[in-house]
Parts: structure tokens; sequence; C-alpha cells
């Protein structure tokens, strides 16, 4: 078992590898924990810098937090081999400008998830969700 300290030092040396691997600064990126059934989850949020709405990058669940980071990494280092790429268009209820968001998920409703992550469905309206073909 590693000491408070030990695992606080190696937890922000993995979320500093997430986010260099990622190229996303830490204004934008949210690294979210929670107890479940004596596992800790992390839920890693992305924070669009122009529309200033946040959406669901990645879930892991882990023994601990530095497990759960460890997973969280070894995803980010990979999911581009192993995601197709959606791209989905919506907008936000009371504004009047369509944007578009892309997403990497094993399906269209995993893309669909990650965008309503954490909010009321009826706050957003998709408009398309379309699979990109693979370059």
């Amino acid at each position: 078992m590693e000491s408070t300290t030990e695992a606080l030092v190696e937890s922000a040396r993995l979320q500093k590898q997430i986010e260099n691997h990622l190229g996303i600064s830490g204004n934008s990126l949210l690294f979210e924990f929670r107890q479940l059934d004596n596992k800790t989850r992390l839920d890693l949020i992305t924070v669009n810098p122009r529309h200033h709405q946040s959406f669901l990058f990645h879930s892991e669940t882990g023994y601990d937090r530095v497990d759960a980071l460890r997973k969280m990494l070894d995803y980010v280092q990979r999911y581009r081999d192993q995601e197709s790429s959606y791209t989905v268009q919506w907008m936000a209820r009371g504004d009047k400008e369509l944007n578009t968001s892309y997403f990497r998920a094993r399906n269209m409703y995993e893309a669909l998830d990650k965008l309503y992550y954490g909010r009321d469905m009826n706050t957003i309206t998709v408009f398309s969700v379309v699979l990109n073909p693979v370059s």
C-alpha cells in the first residue's frame, strides 16, 4: 500500500501525463473521482473553450485513484486505434447557434452518452450524428 503522499504525487504525475498526451490544458480537462462499491470511478471531462460546454471523454474504474488514473492513461494512449470518430451537431436550449462536437466512441449511442453526460437530455437538441470516415 502506497503512503498518502506517494499516492498524491503519483496521481499528479499521471494527471499531467494524461493532459500532455491529449494536448489539453488543465483548465479544459477535469478529473472527477467518486467511490462506487469499494472502487474508485474516474470520469475524465473536457470543457470546450469556445462554447464552455463540458462532455465526458471517458470513464475508468480502479481499486483507488492511482489505479483509475493508470487505466485512464492507458486508454488515452490507445483510444484512437480502438474507437470510431463521430461528429455530432447540436444546439443548446435557448441558443441560436448550431455547435459541432467530435467524440471517440464504440458506437453512436456511446457518443451521445458522452454528449449528454451530466445534463438533462432536454437541454440539448441533436441534429445529426455522423460516423466519420477512417483516415
